[in-house]
């Protein structure tokens, strides 16, 4: 583990676990923010695959809202650092972003919505409009700017740029989330928000929007198994033996399925995305979603009456499991799971003991 993997872990551990319940109850913070920026988790450092998807799995194990507020910005400012490593000059904007200086929030996934939910993209003299509702944007009052992916009709072109937050940006109704409430998620509306060629991050078909997409949401993730372990080390301290023992058997099934859903992403990953090992990636996605609500229905059960209350965490892991369903969910991830849920997906996928390809 690397030095910068064991100060995330020391912050975790000794400021966002304590404070978790807290911030699902008044929201993240600009101070905490700052405490990110201060410990360089808002830069860029070309960490390998294992530190990054580790440090995922730290902060997801100790603050759910942090986690989702950080791991938008770490996504999109990602991109950035591609693009700049590619040789590809960066902007202002996305330097400071990808510096750290500034946080930025995502507005992408209405784009799975086209033709009948989505931000239009309307070319002008010298970059683009976008126009419309974004359905999510966490982290709203703490970002400057947005990553928005929006769709050009006429030549089904895919327009993902950086979208300053400014008087053309405007919180639409507000959302009234069961969920990650601390979040600040957020609908946002665009005034026809003018994106300047400069600012404009790519230009993709539709149906190479939709492939790429595959990759993103069709894998299990860190913060599928940074849950996993905070509710995995509740029930082991919990008093009762039978707590003890539901963590006892399924540690070694999280264990598998992480394994499992790590390697078929990177083998994906070397193979281009798109729908390598399709099938079973969304069958080992699928196991974590059940596994987690196995799981944080036990803690629930085992807390008994005090789990349902605003001050216990079995409730807060338990809504942030059912976050974990609905994230990234594509039609393709929608279509297994509730196959799944019918009857006809794989047998045995919440039993501890069931095999994973």
């Amino acid at each position: 583990m690397t030095s910068f993997v064991s100060r995330v872990r020391d912050y975790a551990d000794q400021v966002l676990r304590p404070d978790a319940l807290r911030t699902e109850r008044d929201g993240v913070t600009a101070a905490r923010i700052s405490a990110l920026r201060e410990l360089r988790l808002l830069e860029q450092l070309g960490l390998s695959r294992d530190d990054d998807r580790l440090i995922h799995e730290i902060i997801s194990a100790a603050c759910f809202n942090t986690w989702l507020v950080w791991a938008q910005h770490a996504a999109l400012t990602g991109r950035l650092a591609d693009a700049d490593r590619a040789g590809q000059p960066l902007p202002a904007l996305a330097r400071k972003a990808v510096t750290g200086e500034i946080l930025i929030g995502a507005g992408i996934s209405d784009v799975r919505g086209y033709p009948h939910r989505y931000i239009s993209a309307t070319r002008a003299d010298g970059g683009w409009i976008l126009s419309g509702t974004i359905s999510w944007v966490s982290g709203w009052g703490l970002s400057e700017a947005l990553t928005v992916a929006g769709v050009d009709s006429g030549t089904a072109t895919v327009v993902t740029g950086l979208v300053e937050v400014s008087e053309r940006t405007r919180r639409a109704e507000p959302l009234r989330l069961a969920v990650l409430d601390g979040s600040r998620t957020e609908r946002v509306h665009l005034d026809d928000a003018f994106v300047p060629d400069e600012l404009v991050i790519s230009r993709k078909s539709l149906e190479q929007t939709r492939l790429d997409d595959l990759a993103v949401a069709s894998d299990a993730r860190g913060h599928h198994f940074g849950l996993a372990e905070a509710v995995l080390r509740e029930l082991t301290g919990h008093p009762d033996p039978l707590a003890q023992d539901v963590a006892t058997h399924w540690r070694p099934r999280i264990d598998r399925i992480r394994e499992t859903a790590y390697r078929l992403a990177d083998e994906a990953a070397d193979h281009g995305g798109g729908a390598y090992r399709l099938e079973e990636r969304l069958a080992t996605k699928v196991a974590s979603g059940e596994a987690l609500a196995t799981l944080t229905r036990a803690l629930v059960v085992a807390r008994s009456g005090r789990g349902l209350t605003g001050d216990d965490t079995a409730q807060l892991h338990a809504r942030s499991a059912l976050f974990i369903l609905v994230q990234g969910q594509s039609a393709q991830v929608r279509r297994a799971q509730l196959t799944h849920l019918a009857g006809a997906g794989t047998a045995g996928l919440t039993e501890p003991d069931a095999p994973i390809a």
